[in-house]
């Protein structure tokens, strides 16, 4: 939790209560968004899946989520409502998302981004993700091509520090 100037700002486990609320971002940042199905299914997938909400002053605001694999955690959807982007707020979903593979003793991350979002490669490349390569017509509702991008050494003291230096202001 966190006050950010008048703002409350928190992140918590991810409900169905919130469906709602992440259906209508998802709708809105998605050119092919998931269905209400899908958020149902991961959510009771249990431990194999981790999914939060990004809460701004009480209203869930954005959402992420992951799914485990051996020690790597894949970042499966993040979204952040469209008039609330490129106001830092991404870095909070992350940074829970980042904290928890750790807790799970991940050893690396790993994500898709559309070529064109040059906003969440930002995003991702302040966390330490780099490009590895990509995927051809990965988005085939809009013909787009996706970064595959990892974070790797993920519980090396370095990237453990660049996380902790995110971390401290939110």
């Amino acid at each position: 939790m966190s006050q950010v100037g008048s703002r409350h700002i928190v992140t918590e486990p991810m409900r169905r209560r919130h469906l709602p609320a992440v259906m209508r971002i998802e709708r809105r940042a998605h050119p092919k968004p998931w269905s209400l199905g899908v958020f149902t299914s991961e959510l009771a997938q249990g431990d194999d899946r981790y999914y939060v909400v990004l809460k701004v002053d009480g209203k869930v605001a954005g959402y992420g989520g992951l799914m485990f694999a051996a020690d790597e955690a894949h970042v499966t959807n993040i979204a952040i409502a469209p008039t609330l982007r490129r106001q830092g707020l991404g870095s909070y979903p992350l940074a829970e998302l980042a904290h928890e593979s750790t807790r799970r003793h991940c050893t690396a991350m790993t994500l898709e981004v559309r070529m064109g979002n040059l906003g969440a490669q930002n995003l991702y490349r302040k966390f330490g993700f780099v490009v590895a390569g990509v995927r051809r017509n990965y988005y085939p509702e809009t013909k787009e091509d996706a970064f595959i991008m990892w974070l790797r050494e993920l519980l090396s003291p370095e990237v453990q520090a660049r996380l902790k230096a995110i971390e401290a202001p939110l």
